[in-house]
């Protein structure tokens, strides 16, 4: 396959990952809505991060800090999350 038309492939999965977060946010999913927003933007940023920034190709380190990018902002998420959950309604 060639680098053109995967790259097309890849523009036409985030524009269907864009309908899909359109689409959610007129679902009555409830509290349920962030998780698949979060979660459709993750996949998101991974296609970019995979095929855009051609972190296929780069070397273990940059592909680390990439890693340790996505973890530092998975931590921060639960840390927010949590402190959400604790504080009392109302």
């Amino acid at each position: 396959m060639s680098a053109t038309l995967r790259l097309v492939l890849v523009w036409f999965a985030l524009l269907a990952l864009l309908a899909v977060t359109v689409g959610a946010t007129f679902l009555p999913l409830g509290p349920v809505l962030p998780a698949v927003s979060y979660g459709i933007a993750l996949a998101k940023a991974l296609l970019v991060a995979w095929f855009f920034m051609d972190m296929r190709r780069e070397g273990a380190l940059a592909r680390l800090a990439v890693a340790t990018g996505f973890l530092w902002l998975l931590f921060l998420l639960t840390l927010t999350f949590a402190d959400f959950a604790s504080r009392a309604a109302g």
